[in-house]
């Protein structure tokens, strides 16, 4: 594509999120939003006005608005369900997609995702949005000069009253949040995970039907291990939304609350210790997902959350959810091979299934390391 031109996107979903993508495109000098898709009409006309953009095209269906406006990409912004569907309509019409977190609600459909985005020849990234703060990047660089990752801790406490579906679903910290997390852990070990084990629970006080407390131990392909501990019904001294972060490794220790800038300790070693110096602004959260997508859009680069790579942040969520309700450990391997024969015998269209029946070995496709 053109750099010197914006990246001309059609968005679909224009919900709350959705309106806050739209600001976010509207703010980037290397997008711009030329439709919204929405099924309710009078949804994506509101929130394209509130948006500032009272003139932009809108429609209930992405073939609508792929047949009148001129547009580089698509922005899925849909819920979870309508993942799969959306972004198999956009990639057979030939659009690379920037798809919200979750690639799919079961690692099932994910595979399918992977398997569409191959069949098709298109980009498909997953936004993790939380990858994206200037001190989790520097997060990143002190831990990569510590050597070898023995320990990784996240805690997360918060104390939300969403209301609606997240109140009545069975597992909301594991399935709706902890994925930001798990991918971080992913993302700053520079290892994959191969195995789990979760306890799940629900303090008496909390004001959810299902377990909104966990804790989970997870194996990492470098001999790594990442426990994460946290709870949404936890009023008091709450963490930050990154969660509180320690890392231990060969030759020190790095610290991040998940809002200012991380510490790091290095017994020895001369000005190594105290706050480390602060990662020059670049975009972050959102703004940085859009940046990273329209970069790969115009250098051919894969960005990092491209799907296959993805793939492992939502099967790290899928295991421990079942670790919990086995009260065993799970193999991650064993959740991919099972997610695979269901992806091939669910899958409807046949380019697509095609590819997920030519896989030789669903960790390869997805980056996991052989035991």
């Amino acid at each position: 594509m053109n750099p010197s031109e914006p990246v001309r996107m059609i968005q679909v979903g224009a919900g709350a999120m959705g309106l806050a993508w739209l600001r976010t495109i509207a703010e980037s000098p290397d997008a711009e939003v030329v439709g919204l898709v929405d099924l309710d009409i009078d949804v994506a006309r509101r929130s394209a006005e509130t948006a500032g953009l009272p003139d932009l095209p809108t429609a209930t269906s992405l073939a609508a608005l792929a047949d009148t406006v001129a547009a580089d990409a698509v922005v899925n912004v849909t819920i979870p369900e309508a993942h799969h569907p959306v972004n198999l309509e956009a990639m057979s019409a030939g659009f690379p997609v920037l798809c919200e977190k979750p690639i799919a609600p079961t690692v099932a459909g994910a595979l399918s995702m992977v398997a569409a985005s191959e069949a098709t020849g298109r980009l498909l990234m997953i936004s993790q949005s939380r990858r994206y703060f200037a001190g989790f990047a520097e997060l990143r660089r002190l831990v990569e000069s510590l050597g070898v990752v023995g320990t990784v801790t996240c805690e997360f406490f918060k104390a939300p009253h969403f209301g609606g579906f997240r109140e009545r679903m069975a597992h909301p910290l594991l399935v709706d949040m902890a994925i930001h997390h798990f991918d971080a852990a992913r993302h700053l070990v520079g290892q994959e995970p191969v195995a789990v084990y979760c306890q799940a629970y629900n303090p008496p006080w909390s004001w959810y039907d299902g377990d909104a407390a966990a804790t989970a131990v997870f194996e990492f392909s470098g001999g790594a291990q990442f426990v994460y501990t946290g709870s949404w019904c936890s009023p008091g001294y709450e963490t930050s939304w990154n969660g509180r972060w320690r890392i231990s490794a060969q030759t020190g220790s790095a610290l991040w609350d998940g809002d200012g800038s991380p510490t790091v300790d290095m017994p020895g070693r001369t000005g190594t210790a105290g706050e480390a110096r602060r990662a020059p602004a670049v975009p972050e959260q959102i703004s940085g997902a859009l940046a990273e997508f329209v970069h790969a859009l115009r250098t051919g680069t894969t960005p990092s959350g491209e799907a296959h790579g993805n793939v492992l942040s939502l099967a790290m969520v899928e295991s421990a959810v079942q670790s919990a309700l086995t009260g065993t450990r799970t193999v991650i391997e064993d959740v991919l091979a099972d997610a695979h024969a269901q992806a091939t015998d669910a899958e409807q269209h046949d380019a697509v299934r095609a590819v997920l029946k030519s896989w030789r070995d669903v960790r390869e496709t997805v980056g996991l390391p052989a035991r």
